[in-house]
């Protein structure tokens, strides 16, 4: 801050309380300024009055960049970064008003473009994480409202959606399961479990790394399980194609998660009820992969209802391959990666028959 002043870039006034959004306002004018170092100091300053005064800090910046809307991005985002730092930093004062306020601005500048520009959408999606540490439901309600019916949702939304989930753990399951219930939310909740999913897995994966080495993969499979039910009973009988196949997607990493015993109690249906996917040939890459999970997920725990569904399982598989003759034929075609999942998918299948039967097959 004394640097600022020092420059000449902050008037050298008195910091009471009245004269603080002033000094913000002069120092977002200063954004413009080319140099790095300047931009640092900005930010560092705004943190700082943001420490002193909370909820005024966070209007000012809230109604400069409303009122600047032509701001080019690389200076909103030293603003939004700023704003992050400020919430995070008093979060536990962060009264509703205010929160309601930054939440509707950072939902906003994340979805104001269609394409993406990465530092200035992940500067604004960062606020929204940062506020939904205390005031989840709001973040949720005002992420909702961006999904439209029939529309692909937009990047960030659904980064958005798995940092939150990262961020608030099992609290966001329960509303990402009301959100379920919105028409408009159909696009994105199965790609928001998916994410949410394949986040956990990682998770777990790397808990050496991990902040909080005490979370196991039963913390979240009550939830999950419930997520499930809602897809495999209810959305993969859509007939939209693209919500279908969101579906399917999913569907795969969230087994992963499941509890043991109702993952061996959903195999019997599950298995089943993806194969018969498989008639629809543009669909099969999908079905493909999402069975590779499957069956990994239940390789993984020792399944023993699995053995019951092989017969069906290679059947199906076997007239899959038998239809893509081509791929038999150097050089391959360039969607062969949909093959390399016949192969997982024959992998995992063997690897739950009993040592007998392998040989048999093998010879």
């Amino acid at each position: 801050m004394q640097a600022l002043v020092d420059s000449g870039v902050v008037p050298t006034t008195s910091l009471s309380s009245s004269s603080l959004p002033g000094l913000a306002t002069t120092l977002m004018d200063a954004t413009t300024d080319k140099d790095p170092l300047v931009h640092e100091q900005i930010f560092s300053a705004l943190c700082y009055l943001g420490g002193q005064e909370l909820e005024e800090i966070l209007h000012a910046c809230e109604e400069y960049l409303r009122q600047h809307d032509k701001l080019a991005y690389p200076h909103r985002v030293i603003i939004l970064r700023a704003m992050e730092a400020v919430v995070k930093g008093s979060l536990s004062q962060l009264d509703k008003s205010t929160a309601k306020v930054v939440i509707f601005l950072a939902s906003n500048e994340m979805t104001k473009s269609k394409d993406i520009i990465f530092e200035w959408q992940q500067a604004a999606s960062n606020v929204l994480v940062a506020v939904g540490r205390r005031f989840i439901n709001k973040v949720m309600e005002e992420v909702l409202t961006k999904f439209q019916p029939g529309v692909l949702p937009h990047y960030f939304i659904v980064q958005t959606f798995a940092n939150l989930s990262m961020a608030n753990g099992v609290q966001i399951l329960p509303l990402s399961l009301t959100a379920c219930s919105v028409a408009n939310a159909h696009a994105v909740c199965p790609a928001a479990l998916q994410s949410f999913s394949e986040s956990i897995q990682e998770y777990l994966a790397n808990l050496d790394k991990a902040p909080d080495p005490t979370v196991r993969r039963d913390t979240f499979s009550n939830e999950i399980f419930s997520a499930y039910e809602v897809l495999f009973y209810g959305w993969l009988q859509s007939r939209e194609a693209k919500l279908r196949l969101a579906v399917v997607e999913a569907l795969g990493p969230m087994t992963h998660l499941l509890p043991s015993e109702k993952l061996e109690e959903q195999l019997p249906r599950l298995i089943p009820g993806i194969l018969v996917l498989y008639r629809k040939p543009a669909e099969a890459y999908y079905v493909s992969k999402s069975l590779c999970q499957i069956l990994e997920a239940s390789v993984n725990i020792g399944s023993r209802t699995l053995d019951t569904q092989l017969d069906t399982l290679l059947n199906a598989l076997q007239l899959q391959v038998m239809g893509m003759e081509s791929f038999w034929i150097p050089p391959l075609p360039p969607n062969c990666e949909g093959f390399t999942f016949y192969l997982y998918v024959f992998h995992f299948s063997m690897l739950s028959l009993p040592p007998p039967l392998k040989d048999a097959l093998l010879k």
